[in-house]
């Protein structure tokens, strides 16, 4: 589940600027939806740059005509598509931890909502390294997400610093951003390259381990004991 930061909504990922008021009719939205799942399937398929806007208006069974209706362009529909998914497919951060849970079971709780939104998004994901490697706007709106993780991220473990759950000679940002680099960086190997020997959720116990040896944390559960 996606969280809203404290400090306002995250930035979105999806360029908004290119996208058009939605249809007025019941129709129009059932019209674009379709488009928006098949530009989703044939970018998934082909890859970015290898998707024509033929091989999308095939696979919605529609005109050119009709998706001009809706999107100017390859890029449009994009940022459609991720507008739809962002919410769904980003990691839910490191909640609040009340004085009487265990953050480490808080902390993998996370972990593992970050990993099963992974498995439902993996293929998009791997789309996503594409684009940003060709595409310096979407690359600068990724990395502006993934630093408004890293800062939630951040306060978290202030929090723990300051009630004395971890280790308060760190720094809060680049330690989050270690933490946060390396359970994202996992999870595209898990699901993308496919590095898949051990149990996803063998994979998330070690992960979460790992955060709290990192962090020094007490903790009350025994998986991630130190």
């Amino acid at each position: 589940m996606e969280h809203t930061d404290s400090e306002g909504a995250l930035p979105s990922m999806a360029r908004t600027s290119l996208l058009r008021e939605l249809p007025t009719t019941a129709r129009g939205l059932r019209t674009r939806d379709a488009l928006i799942a098949a530009g989703r399937t044939v970018f998934e398929r082909l890859g970015y740059l290898d998707t024509r806007l033929i091989d999308i208006t095939q696979e919605a069974n529609c005109s050119s005509g009709t998706f001009y209706t809706y999107f100017a362009s390859k890029e449009e529909i994009l940022a459609a598509i991720l507008e739809r998914a962002q919410e769904d497919m980003m990691h839910p951060g490191t909640p609040h931890v009340a004085d009487t849970d265990d953050p480490a079971t808080i902390i993998e709780a996370a972990n593992l909502a970050y990993f099963q939104a992974y498995a439902r998004n993996a293929k998009l994901m791997a789309l996503l390294e594409q684009v940003a490697q060709i595409d310096p706007e979407f690359g600068r709106l990724r990395r502006d997400r993934a630093d408004a993780f890293v800062r939630r991220n951040a306060r978290g473990i202030a929090d723990l610093q300051r009630r004395g759950l971890a280790d308060p000679e760190l720094d809060p940002v680049l330690t989050s951003r270690a933490l946060s680099n390396m359970v994202s960086r996992m999870a595209f190997s898990y699901f993308v390259t496919g590095d898949r020997e051990l149990p996803m959720e063998q994979v998330v116990a070690t992960l979460t381990r790992l955060w709290t040896n990192a962090l020094r944390m007490e903790t009350k559960n025994p998986r991630t004991r130190i």
